[in-house]
């Protein structure tokens, strides 16, 4: 199955309601769990985004939605891979890092670059796997344009915008946020631009910075092909505060059942109450350590009813209470 990071989902209930909807109600029949919304990091499946997205444009009679999704889209949206690639000296190699390593971020799409005859264009399609309608696809070119939009100097316009389906009847929201470039029934989405400006010096970038970005990078690629586990621990971060998390609840959110879920965590030598059990005490040494929340606070952050519950939970892991080990942080603390 593929996934996105929840920050495809930025704008989303600011546009949802701008034009007469109910995001939450909308979000409850595609599948996705209300708390995504909460964090820009947590995996959902690609699939429901994008079905989210059509229902929302169908729903709303708005067929220019994906594109007013895009409004604050950019460097900034991708998370990682956008701090990265803004330490990039230029924009061509700003642009190899997020192209070559969007799947940290969107799953889904597929971004590829060409060039020939002084012009370069910048394919989004989707990944093999899945295809995504319309409205996911004119969300990724126009983000793509957000991008550029950052990079390069503020007069700046591409060649063309090219969306591969036929235009709506009403286009002023795709000129409005895109420029007067725009094209329709162009047999391909992405976007035209003149190779010399990807030779264009990167304004966003600082020097002494880049460094460290590439030593983070190197941590970040192993994470590319992100495993089930992975997935199933960002939820339970995610949920667990929520007084909702339940391996079936985990389940719905990743498009499958409770049975395949712990069926599949079994083959990758995990299961759901050895994730859960692993969040929960990198969390809670976490929060202790820093000493800024009550340990009633943190029992409800970690999904315990009872303090008491939480605490016997900490003594079996810890080997001492919640107040003791607090005790000791404290007389640690060389202040």
């Amino acid at each position: 199955m593929l996934m996105s990071r929840s920050a495809v989902l930025n704008d989303y209930v600011e546009v949802a309601e701008s034009v007469g909807l109910n995001p939450h109600s909308l979000m409850r029949v595609a599948g996705i769990d209300l708390g995504a919304l909460t964090t820009t990091t947590t995996w959902i499946p690609a699939q429901s985004v994008d079905h989210l997205l059509e229902i929302s444009a169908a729903q709303s009679c708005c067929p220019d939605f994906g594109v007013r999704m895009s409004v604050s889209r950019g460097l900034s949206n991708l998370g990682p891979v956008g701090l990265i690639a803004r330490e990039e000296p230029d924009v061509r190699s700003a642009l190899g890092i997020v192209l070559r390593h969007i799947s940290l971020h969107n799953q889904a799409i597929d971004l590829s670059l060409t060039e020939s005859g002084g012009l370069t264009t910048l394919y989004a399609q989707s990944a093999p796997g899945i295809t995504l309608g319309r409205q996911s696809i004119e969300l990724v070119v126009a983000s793509v344009f957000r991008i550029l939009a950052d990079l390069l100097p503020t007069d700046w316009q591409p060649v063309a915008i090219c969306l591969a389906h036929e235009a709506p009847p009403d286009i002023d929201t795709h000129h409005r946020m895109l420029g007067q470039t725009v094209t329709f029934g162009q047999g391909i989405d992405g976007i035209i631009t003149a190779s010399s400006d990807l030779e264009t010096p990167n304004p966003l970038s600082n020097p002494l910075l880049r460094p460290f970005t590439q030593e983070y990078l190197g941590l970040l690629a192993p994470a590319t092909g992100t495993t089930l586990p992975l997935q199933v621990r960002d939820l339970i971060a995610t949920l667990l505060p929520t007084e909702n998390c339940s391996a079936t609840r985990i389940a719905h959110s990743l498009g499958t059942d409770r049975r395949t879920l712990h069926r599949h965590l079994a083959n990758a030598g995990e299961s759901y109450s050895s994730i859960l059990d692993a969040v929960r005490t990198e969390h809670a040494r976490r929060a202790i350590d820093q000493g800024t929340r009550s340990l009633t606070e943190i029992a409800a952050e970690l999904g315990f009813s009872e303090l008491s519950a939480f605490s016997r939970w900490f003594r079996q892991r810890f080997g001492v209470s919640p107040r003791a080990w607090a005790k000791r942080t404290t007389s640690d603390d060389p202040r």
